[in-house]
């Protein structure tokens, strides 16, 4: 019993609190802002003022804490191991998804298994894609961008899965993070230029040109024109925004939730805003520019290049889907499907996110184990 006290003494003294604080108000915020939006989507789906979904919700924090210190509190090279294992448990679930994955508005991303029901492939995938990627990019070869060719090879089979059900946007996040790690790694900018336009030219063909992406394209040329009538969530989006104002309607107040399907997911920037007011969605946005920072300033003291990479990733990850979110909720970006990171409803994103916090507050530790 001593032993585990003192391990957990241990842990305590070396994690950085203060990131540890952050994680846990942004986690106990998207918590907050489940109770009071989504009782009403209970009432009209369930025909019950019960709290179906904040229950939900509250069993996936609770499991998002528990997954985030065991991350947290593993040996880092037992984490590095162990992170592979999953990836490759994760990877293969992605890839039953064309044969076993159930279908929603046109899209088959999910799994629906007995032991495991309605969870997302991809979202597992993300932050041990990011462990396996930096391995492969700290890599010794005397072989010049041989660790690059390496990490493309490796990349590609996700993307084409990605692209296949189609989920256009986690292609994009994807492609966006191997490229921001591939650049921190110490390429040359005439390469990384090249994979940049290979990538950038890739997804635009499949966009422009392939049937199966037709529904992107009218998404796109939908946000290009203003005076399509096409594009009814963004617009409801945007509204909610405009009439929540700088103080917000008040609780339960926000009409989102009831126009828009899976607003408290793709749009939980529009629905908050709606009823809490431009500030409070303020107050986030510096919440998770202050847990940027932090980790950033942390990597500085970090000497080991796979750390540095691996950190460099999960926080770019969040910083970009973030961005993308914040993006489609103010309608400078076209319509992606992205969840917010901590904030945004849904068991496959806050498990992703978990996992990610782990990583994060493993490798700032203040002590390697």
């Amino acid at each position: 019993m001593n032993k585990y006290l003192d391990n957990f003494y241990d842990w305590w003294k070396n994690i950085d609190k203060f990131i540890l604080f952050i994680i846990l108000s942004l986690f106990l915020l998207g918590l907050f802002f489940s109770l009071v939006s989504t009782s009403l989507i209970a009432s009209d789906k369930l025909d019950t003022k019960s709290y179906y979904f904040f229950f939900k919700h509250f069993a996936f924090i609770v499991l998002a804490i528990v997954i985030l210190i065991i991350f947290s509190f593993l040996n880092q090279k037992i984490l590095i191991n162990f992170s592979l294992i999953l990836f490759l448990i994760a990877f293969l679930s992605l890839l039953l998804v064309p044969f076993l994955g159930i279908e929603v508005k046109g899209s088959k991303r999910w799994l629906d298994l007995i032991f495991l029901p309605r969870f997302q492939p991809v979202e597992i995938v993300k932050p041990f894609f990011i462990v396996a990627l930096s391995l492969m990019l700290t890599i010794q070869s005397r072989r010049l961008y041989f660790k690059y060719f390496l990490s493309t090879l490796f990349t590609v089979p996700i993307l084409i899965l990605l692209v296949y059900q189609p989920d256009i946007g986690q292609t994009i996040l994807i492609s966006m993070v191997w490229l921001a790690l591939i650049f921190i790694s110490g390429v040359n900018i005439f390469v990384f230029f090249i994979f940049f336009l290979i990538v950038g030219s890739t997804v635009s063909y499949l966009i422009l040109f392939i049937p199966k992406f037709e529904y992107i394209k009218i998404r796109l040329f939908t946000f290009l024109d203003s005076s399509s009538n096409n594009n009814y969530q963004a617009e409801r989006a945007s509204d909610a925004i405009i009439n929540g104002g700088f103080f917000g309607k008040g609780i339960g107040e926000g009409t989102l939730n009831s126009r828009v399907p899976e607003a408290h997911t793709d749009y939980i920037v529009s629905v908050i805003s709606e009823e809490f007011g431009a500030i409070i969605v303020i107050v986030i946005l510096f919440l998770y520019l202050i847990f940027s920072y932090r980790v950033i300033r942390k990597i500085n003291f970090i000497n080991e290049d796979l750390y540095k990479l691996i950190l460099t990733g999960c926080i770019s990850l969040i910083l970009l889907q973030t961005f993308i979110h914040i993006g489609v909720n103010l309608r400078i970006l076209p319509t992606t499907g992205m969840t917010l990171p901590f904030l945004s409803y849904g068991g496959s994103s806050i498990v992703c996110t978990a996992i990610l916090s782990g990583l994060i507050l493993n490798l700032t530790k203040r002590k390697l184990d």
